[in-house]
């Protein structure tokens, strides 16, 4: 509930600071005196458009803050504080700042944290719903009436969300399944087509770098073939150089013995012997390495040729053609074998289907059910209220396929009748704003609270009634305040007379400053105001006893 208003420099309020309880709060005061502006003020600390007009004249800015105190914060507030990032202690107030600058711009604050004007605005319907001559929120919103009706109706809407949500995760894969097997029929002949080229050519991951390997050394044996012939003609035969020392080490073996430098000189012969033998070795495995063979080079080239032109026209390296060949083969599997995983897929959504029309259709029932106990209930109200020829309907129609959603299949809005045989219109479509708050009090009361913000505010909705009538809000106002908070700006003294709280707008001039105050009045001081209401700029001793009389039957 709202606990605290502050107001700085707002029109005619210089500073005011507020303090409220549970229950019924009632603001009274002359006509004029200034109550709307502390409406605006409240509207402005929930994110309502800010206006410049609103800044005190002479003063550079203003601001207001409200603080509001939960038990424990509802979903939705979480849901908010949550997305923004904002963490606020189990039992910690939320305390709502706005400022604004006479020159224009606005910033606020949330528990002394920057935030958006925005998130004020999103957060600001669980916290504050005003009733008056312009409502366009609350129980007027169409948006909110089936959420309304539901909480009315009972039960658990938890099956229902989840059996929408298994139907439309069903649907999906059915749509994207059907899409992918659409595409790849569409492209069957020619993945068939590319898919033949690339079995034909049989391409191996790797094989690109071998074969240009292979090709670079025949090309450098054919660049060196004369050399390699004249080595080979150098190296071959008895006149080879290694046959000429081999031939020197079998003399030099004869006669080493004799000294032992012979005996150095064979072993450094050896060695040459062996190195040259090695050296023979070499050159046989580079020449049989380089051999250039013009056929051989030719199936090279056309075979890099033609895996090279296949990456081109697959626009992939070569190296990725083995698993180009293995998805094309993976989506004509998936042609074939795509009327069967289709099947099961249909069976799939179209049971999650029947499964969430099921329970759409026995919440519709319940829902119309709830309607009409609605009705009964709101029709019980509108005759002490002065609405005794108006009609009030609860429509629930089932909508279109196409906007059924996880809260059923049902659209539903509070529809009324002001005039015998008038048609059915919506809440806000009633020209008197009167009848608009007179007409959401009798629903209030029928929902039993259920649903709204924190802090209830109706303003002058006794506008144009009295006697009875008047009583008749003002017992309906106490009665719904009393399991929460409710605020009511009134000029009637019998609901002045049912508040828990009396708060007293004034205004005050001294030269050419005019200032509006708020004060809470105490019991003596209520006394006088009410009976300032019954008897109007002279209070009589008459109008006192009444004040009394009021006081004491509510």
């Amino acid at each position: 509930m709202l606990t605290r208003l502050s107001i700085r420099n707002i029109v005619l309020i210089e500073a005011l600071d507020l303090d409220f309880a549970r229950g019924l709060g009632v603001l009274t005061g002359e006509t004029g005196a200034g109550k709307s502006i502390l409406l605006d003020a409240l509207g402005l600390v929930i994110g309502n458009r800010a206006d410049t007009g609103l800044v005190r004249a002479g003063e550079a800015r203003a601001s207001v803050t409200a603080t509001f105190e939960f038990a424990a914060l509802p979903a939705v507030l979480e849901a908010a504080l949550e997305g923004a990032a904002i963490e606020v202690e189990p039992g910690e107030p939320l305390i709502l700042r706005r400022q604004l600058k006479a020159d224009g711009g606005s910033r606020a604050w949330l528990n002394d944290q920057p935030v958006s004007v925005a998130l004020l605005r999103e957060i600001g319907p669980a916290l504050v719903e005003i009733h008056g001559q312009h409502d366009d929120r609350g129980l007027v919103n169409a948006k909110g009436h089936r959420d309304l009706l539901d909480r009315f109706a009972g039960g658990d809407l938890a099956g229902l969300e989840a059996a929408f949500k298994t139907w439309r995760r069903a649907q999906d894969a059915l749509d994207l399944a059907r899409e992918e097997v659409a595409r790849a029929a569409e492209d069957e002949e020619l993945l068939t087509a590319h898919l033949a080229e690339l079995e034909a050519l049989s391409p191996e991951e790797g094989e690109e770098e071998t074969l240009a390997l292979a090709r670079a050394d025949m090309q450098k044996g054919e660049r060196l073939s004369e050399d390699l012939e004249g080595l080979r003609f150098l190296w071959d035969g008895n006149d080879s150089p290694l046959a000429a020392l081999r031939g020197a080490a079998r003399r030099l073996d004869r006669i080493a013995p004799e000294h032992a430098l012979l005996a150095e000189a064979l072993d450094a012969l050896d060695r040459a012997v062996i190195e040259a033998g090695e050296s023979e070795a070499k050159l046989e495995e580079a020449a049989q390495a380089l051999a250039f063979d013009p056929a051989e080079l030719d199936r090279i080239e056309t075979r890099l040729f033609d895996l090279r032109a296949q990456a081109r026209k697959h626009s992939c390296a070569v190296d990725d053609l083995p698993g180009k060949m293995a998805t094309m083969r993976a989506a004509l599997d998936a042609i074939e074998g795509g009327s069967e995983h289709i099947a099961k897929l249909e069976a799939a959504a179209q049971k999650a289907a029947l499964d969430y029309r099921d329970k759409a259709s026995k919440r519709h029932d319940l829902r119309r059910s709830a309607a009409r106990r609605l009705d009964k209930a709101v029709a019980a109200e509108l005759a002490p209220l002065k609405l005794d020829a108006a009609r009030f309907q609860t429509s629930v129609v089932k909508l279109p396929e196409a906007r059924w959603n996880a809260s059923g299949m049902d659209g539903v809005e509070f529809l009324i009748s002001t005039n015998p045989g008038a048609e059915f219109a919506p809440l806000a479509k009633i020209a008197s704003g009167g009848e608009l708050s007179r007409f959401i009090l009798s629903l209030k009361v029928a929902l039993a609270e259920e649903g709204g913000a924190a802090t209830v505010i109706f303003d002058e909705i006794d506008r144009g009634v009295g006697g009875a009538v008047a009583d008749a809000i003002g017992e309906r106002l106490a009665r719904l305040a009393s399991n929460g908070q409710l605020l009511a700006v009134t000029h009637s003294p019998q609901v002045a007379a049912r508040g828990n709280r009396h708060y007293m707008i004034s205004k005050s001039s001294r030269g050419t400053v005019t200032k509006t105050s708020v004060a809470p009045l105490s019991e003596a001081e209520r006394k006088e105001e009410i009976a300032r209401m019954l008897s109007g700029a002279q209070v009589t001793e008459e109008a006192r006893a009444q004040a009394d009389r009021l006081l004491q039957g509510a």
